[in-house]
């Protein structure tokens, strides 16, 4: 029987203080107890904390994992504590000096250990530090919001050890609710998670955020399973095996931006309470800065808007005022001459500049008035436009004149977009046309509502029958005729006010 010299007890003890990192202090323990006492098995159970289980190590340096309920015990068994860490478990024949000494090297273990758990987690927060900074250096590089987003999942999941990445944000169609709108894992079957939607309450990203507090779960794969088994999705085929999940808030003051979540297969150790602080925050430092980089771009877009709109004032005061008086100039001319045939041209003019200016004050108000923006129909009608130049081919050319923002409101507004867009489809579905205008006028009593859709294509456009309901339901009309040049308009109206 091997007796163990104070002088490798010695070694052995420096040994397992030497080890910087844990798993390297697991192993050297439990193979220098066996050296030390002759053991023919050893191993470590319940290190750390709780039911997580630390690397548990056979004196052949095989690891295998036991619960405490599966401790060796009996007359051949020697159990050691390791601090408030756990328990060193050896099995052979031992003497009270085996004893003795193994006792010492698991006194220096939980010292060793302490140490290696504190180096961890420096590292871990180190890791989470350079993630925090890379979320910054992406939004000082100017990256879009969605783009942010994908770094955030990513460095979480990375950096977190685990399997995926995802941020679900407010679902704007459902307050009760939240849509995934990132999904972030190196398995591409978990792209087919992207858009579910979980409700507020009831789930492990709902309550995080609806109480701004982390919430921890296990076995969350199959809770997704259950939640999503009718939402038409495609599920991951391994979604069974996620395991432990947190879900964080995103939040930045009182404001709520969304939910972080990372998740682990089932064969990856849970999070921990210090893990999930760490992961929260990450998150408050991530959500800090979309709030700061928010609120960047709104400065921008103010001094934006601020320059558009001196533009927009510059072209009002001068270019349309001088045009106004050309355009009176002209009009007193033409009715001093006496030459009919010149007069004529002359009131050519007159009616070119006044279209001229309608188009500046439509270029001043889409200044004034970006497309993607809220407002009224004459934003709704921009918006159009230029949503409409994928089906068409090209953007068409859109002007309006008179109070439309005062007059065009609540049903008629619905029945003007809806009669908009269904002329521009009967455009598309021609597949001849090159070109197309949309003009929308109200007349200045804020009466008679005309909408008018020209194009160069051939044919007559088709499915009128929803156009002429719309218009008899205002008690207007819907007129479609040949254009002189070649071509196709339909004049559409709806009488106002009652």
């Amino acid at each position: 029987m091997i007796e163990a010299s104070a002088r490798a007890v010695l070694d052995a003890v420096v040994g397992v203080a030497a080890e910087p990192r844990l798993p390297g202090v697991l192993r050297r323990t439990v193979e220098s107890a066996c050296a030390l006492s002759g053991a023919g098995y050893g191993m470590l159970a319940q290190i750390l904390s709780g039911d997580r289980l630390g690397k548990l190590t056979e004196s052949g340096g095989e690891r295998v994992y036991r619960r405490a309920g599966e401790l060796p015990s009996g007359p051949g068994a020697l159990v050691v504590p390791v601090g408030g860490y756990g328990r060193l478990c050896l099995i052979g024949e031992f003497t009270a000096a085996h004893r003795e000494a193994v006792t010492v090297l698991a006194d220096a273990a939980s010292a060793a250990i302490r140490n290696a758990d504190r180096y961890e987690h420096a590292l871990r927060r180190e890791r989470w530090r350079e993630a925090s900074q890379e979320v910054t250096a992406a939004l000082l590089r100017g990256e879009d919001g969605v783009s942010t987003l994908h770094t955030i999942a990513d460095e979480a999941r990375a950096v977190a050890g685990a399997s995926g990445g995802a941020i679900a944000l407010p679902d704007e169609s459902d307050p009760e609710a939240l849509v995934f709108e990132v999904v972030a894992s190196p398995h591409r079957e978990y792209q087919s998670m992207l858009g579910a939607t979980v409700p507020t309450h009831g789930t492990a990203s709902g309550e995080a955020y609806t109480t701004g507090k982390p919430v921890v779960v296990s076995g969350y794969g199959g809770h997704v399973a259950i939640q999503q088994a009718n939402s038409g999705l495609e599920l991951p085929s391994t979604l069974d095996d996620l395991d432990s999940a947190v879900a964080v808030p995103l939040v930045a003051g009182e404001d709520r931006l969304g939910v972080l979540l990372v998740v682990r297969f089932r064969e990856a150790d849970p999070f921990t309470e210090a893990e999930v602080e760490l992961v929260r925050d990450f998150a408050a430092h991530a959500a800090l800065a979309l709030e700061f980089a928010s609120a960047e771009r709104d400065r921008q877009r103010l001094a934006q808007f601020e320059e558009r709109d001196r533009v927009g004032q510059d072209l009002h005061d001068l270019v349309i005022q001088r045009l106004f008086a050309i355009g009176l100039g002209l009009e007193g001319l033409g009715r001093a001459t006496g030459q009919p045939e010149l007069a004529e041209r002359v009131s050519g003019f007159v009616r070119d500049l006044d279209r001229t200016i309608r188009d500046v004050r439509n270029a001043i108000f889409s200044l004034q008035e970006p497309g993607h923006a809220g407002g009224g129909v004459r934003s709704d009608l921009l918006r159009m436009a230029q949503d409409s130049a994928g089906m068409l081919g090209f953007e068409p050319r859109i002007s309006f004149d008179g109070p439309l923002d005062a007059a065009v409101t609540g049903t008629v507004r619905l029945d003007l977009l809806a009669t908009v867009r269904e002329a521009l489809s009967a455009v598309a579905r021609r597949a001849s046309a090159r070109s197309a205008s949309v003009e929308v006028l109200v007349d200045r009593d804020g009466r008679l509502l005309t909408l008018t859709v020209a194009d160069d294509g051939d044919g007559s456009p088709d499915a009128l029958a929803p156009l002429r309901r719309r218009a008899a339901k205002w008690r207007g009309t819907l007129e479609v005729g040949s254009l002189d040049e070649g071509g196709t308009k339909l004049v559409w109206t709806a009488v106002l006010g009652g």
